[in-house]
Protein backbone atom coordinates (compact mmCIF):
# COMPACT_ATOMS: atom_id res chain seq x y z
CA UNK A 1 0.00 0.00 0.00
CA UNK A 2 1.04 3.43 -0.68
CA UNK A 3 2.70 5.46 1.40
CA UNK A 4 0.14 8.43 3.83
CA UNK A 5 2.52 11.06 1.44
CA UNK A 6 1.85 8.88 -1.71
CA UNK A 7 -2.12 9.70 -0.60
CA UNK A 8 -1.75 12.96 -0.02
CA UNK A 9 0.05 13.65 -3.68
CA UNK A 10 -2.78 11.68 -4.97
CA UNK A 11 -5.44 13.35 -2.99
CA UNK A 12 -4.10 16.94 -4.27
CA UNK A 13 -3.81 15.37 -7.98
CA UNK A 14 -7.18 14.68 -8.36
CA UNK A 15 -8.91 17.75 -6.12
CA UNK A 16 -11.60 19.50 -7.68
CA UNK A 17 -11.13 23.09 -8.60
CA UNK A 18 -14.39 24.28 -7.38
CA UNK A 19 -13.70 22.41 -3.96
CA UNK A 20 -13.03 24.88 -1.56
CA UNK A 21 -11.65 22.56 1.06
CA UNK A 22 -8.25 20.51 -0.12
CA UNK A 23 -8.43 17.12 0.48
CA UNK A 24 -3.87 17.19 0.57
CA UNK A 25 -4.39 20.02 3.49
CA UNK A 26 -6.52 17.01 5.03
CA UNK A 27 -3.96 14.63 4.91
CA UNK A 28 -1.21 17.11 6.40
CA UNK A 29 -4.22 18.03 9.17
CA UNK A 30 -5.65 15.03 10.23
CA UNK A 31 -3.28 12.29 9.43
CA UNK A 32 -1.26 11.85 12.74
CA UNK A 33 -4.36 12.09 14.62
CA UNK A 34 -5.93 9.52 12.63
CA UNK A 35 -3.11 7.13 12.95
CA UNK A 36 -3.08 7.35 16.59
CA UNK A 37 -6.99 6.45 16.62
CA UNK A 38 -6.94 3.49 14.59
CA UNK A 39 -3.48 2.34 15.88
CA UNK A 40 -5.52 2.34 19.51
CA UNK A 41 -8.05 -0.18 17.76
CA UNK A 42 -5.67 -2.28 15.81
CA UNK A 43 -1.98 -2.02 17.52
CA UNK A 44 -0.62 -2.82 14.37
CA UNK A 45 1.35 -0.45 12.54
CA UNK A 46 0.79 -1.77 8.93
CA UNK A 47 -2.62 -2.11 9.77
CA UNK A 48 -3.06 1.45 10.63
CA UNK A 49 -1.64 3.20 7.96
CA UNK A 50 -3.47 1.00 5.48
CA UNK A 51 -6.96 2.23 7.69
CA UNK A 52 -5.46 6.01 7.18
CA UNK A 53 -5.22 5.69 3.56
CA UNK A 54 -8.58 4.27 3.15
CA UNK A 55 -10.07 7.55 5.17
CA UNK A 56 -8.77 9.44 2.69
CA UNK A 57 -10.12 7.39 -0.08
CA UNK A 58 -13.41 7.90 1.16
CA UNK A 59 -12.44 11.44 1.33
CA UNK A 60 -11.65 11.29 -2.45
CA UNK A 61 -15.09 9.44 -2.66
CA UNK A 62 -17.11 12.61 -1.06
CA UNK A 63 -14.63 15.27 -2.17
CA UNK A 64 -17.51 17.24 -3.77
CA UNK A 65 -19.75 17.49 -0.68
CA UNK A 66 -16.56 18.52 1.98
CA UNK A 67 -18.24 21.43 2.15
CA UNK A 68 -21.22 20.30 4.20
CA UNK A 69 -19.65 18.34 6.36
CA UNK A 70 -19.90 20.45 9.76
CA UNK A 71 -17.06 19.16 11.92
CA UNK A 72 -14.56 18.14 9.09
CA UNK A 73 -12.39 16.35 12.62
CA UNK A 74 -15.08 14.23 13.82
CA UNK A 75 -16.40 13.58 10.25
CA UNK A 76 -12.92 12.02 9.71
CA UNK A 77 -12.51 10.31 12.96
CA UNK A 78 -15.50 8.58 13.13
CA UNK A 79 -14.44 7.22 9.31
CA UNK A 80 -11.27 6.57 10.96
CA UNK A 81 -12.99 5.06 13.96
CA UNK A 82 -15.73 2.70 11.85
CA UNK A 83 -12.97 1.62 9.59
CA UNK A 84 -10.86 0.12 12.01
CA UNK A 85 -13.78 -2.06 14.04
CA UNK A 86 -14.62 -3.15 10.59
CA UNK A 87 -10.95 -4.27 9.85
CA UNK A 88 -11.17 -5.39 13.68
CA UNK A 89 -13.76 -7.79 13.56
CA UNK A 90 -11.80 -9.47 10.91
CA UNK A 91 -8.61 -10.18 13.32
CA UNK A 92 -9.04 -12.28 16.27
CA UNK A 93 -7.33 -10.60 19.71
CA UNK A 94 -4.36 -12.92 19.70
CA UNK A 95 -3.65 -11.90 15.88
CA UNK A 96 -2.45 -8.35 17.29
CA UNK A 97 0.74 -7.08 16.78
CA UNK A 98 2.96 -9.28 19.55
CA UNK A 99 5.38 -6.22 19.59
CA UNK A 100 2.89 -4.01 20.69
CA UNK A 101 3.49 -4.05 24.23
CA UNK A 102 7.06 -4.19 24.02
CA UNK A 103 6.88 -0.73 21.43
CA UNK A 104 5.61 0.92 24.44
CA UNK A 105 8.27 -0.05 26.67
CA UNK A 106 10.82 2.45 27.15
CA UNK A 107 14.08 2.05 24.62
CA UNK A 108 16.58 3.34 27.59
CA UNK A 109 15.22 1.22 30.63
CA UNK A 110 17.36 -1.42 31.43
CA UNK A 111 16.31 -5.32 30.55
CA UNK A 112 14.81 -6.36 33.61
CA UNK A 113 12.68 -2.98 33.86
CA UNK A 114 11.90 -3.10 30.53
CA UNK A 115 10.39 -6.86 31.05
CA UNK A 116 8.24 -5.86 33.87
CA UNK A 117 7.13 -3.15 32.17
CA UNK A 118 6.24 -5.23 29.08
CA UNK A 119 4.22 -7.90 30.87
CA UNK A 120 2.38 -4.67 32.74
CA UNK A 121 1.57 -3.57 29.62
CA UNK A 122 0.27 -7.17 28.27
CA UNK A 123 -2.18 -7.34 31.44
CA UNK A 124 -3.42 -4.27 30.99
CA UNK A 125 -3.91 -4.93 26.97
CA UNK A 126 -5.56 -8.16 27.68
CA UNK A 127 -7.74 -6.59 30.60
CA UNK A 128 -8.49 -3.90 28.24
CA UNK A 129 -9.90 -7.05 25.39
CA UNK A 130 -12.42 -7.78 28.31
CA UNK A 131 -13.69 -4.63 29.32
CA UNK A 132 -17.80 -4.47 27.51
CA UNK A 133 -17.44 -3.32 23.93
CA UNK A 134 -18.46 0.45 24.72
CA UNK A 135 -16.44 1.16 27.81
CA UNK A 136 -13.46 -0.55 25.48
CA UNK A 137 -14.40 2.31 22.75
CA UNK A 138 -14.73 5.24 25.19
CA UNK A 139 -11.40 4.14 26.66
CA UNK A 140 -9.66 3.52 23.76
CA UNK A 141 -10.75 6.92 22.08
CA UNK A 142 -9.99 8.79 25.46
CA UNK A 143 -6.52 7.50 24.95
CA UNK A 144 -6.32 9.91 22.17
CA UNK A 145 -5.13 13.03 23.89
CA UNK A 146 -6.76 15.25 21.31
CA UNK A 147 -10.00 14.44 21.28
CA UNK A 148 -12.42 15.95 23.30
CA UNK A 149 -15.68 14.47 25.44
CA UNK A 150 -18.06 15.97 22.59
CA UNK A 151 -15.99 14.60 19.94
CA UNK A 152 -16.29 11.01 21.29
CA UNK A 153 -19.39 11.64 21.79
CA UNK A 154 -20.33 12.21 18.08
CA UNK A 155 -18.04 9.25 16.86
CA UNK A 156 -19.54 7.16 19.14
CA UNK A 157 -23.21 8.46 18.32
CA UNK A 158 -23.73 8.65 22.15
CA UNK A 159 -24.11 11.96 24.38
CA UNK A 160 -21.76 13.11 26.24
CA UNK A 161 -23.13 12.51 29.77
CA UNK A 162 -23.11 9.01 28.32
CA UNK A 163 -19.69 8.96 27.09
CA UNK A 164 -18.31 10.24 30.66
CA UNK A 165 -20.53 7.60 32.75
CA UNK A 166 -19.06 4.72 30.28
CA UNK A 167 -15.31 6.54 30.40
CA UNK A 168 -16.01 6.24 34.21
CA UNK A 169 -16.79 2.59 34.84
CA UNK A 170 -14.15 1.49 32.16
CA UNK A 171 -11.85 3.05 34.25
CA UNK A 172 -12.75 1.94 37.31
CA UNK A 173 -13.71 -1.38 36.21
CA UNK A 174 -10.28 -1.65 34.33
CA UNK A 175 -8.18 -0.33 37.80
CA UNK A 176 -9.86 -3.13 39.69
CA UNK A 177 -9.10 -5.77 37.23
CA UNK A 178 -5.57 -4.61 37.57
CA UNK A 179 -4.62 -4.13 40.72
CA UNK A 180 -7.13 -7.95 41.68
CA UNK A 181 -5.09 -9.62 39.49
CA UNK A 182 -7.47 -9.48 36.79
CA UNK A 183 -10.11 -11.64 38.59
CA UNK A 184 -12.84 -8.83 38.59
Amino acid sequence: MASIEGCSLALSSMESTRSEIDPAALVEIYSALLYRVVHSVLRSRSEAEDVVQDVFVRVLEHRRSLETVRNMRSWLVRIAWNLALDRRRRIRPDQLDENFAESLVALNAPADEALVSARRMKAVLRELERLPKRERDVLLLSVVEELQTAEMAEVLGKSESAVRALLFRARTRLRERLDGGGTG
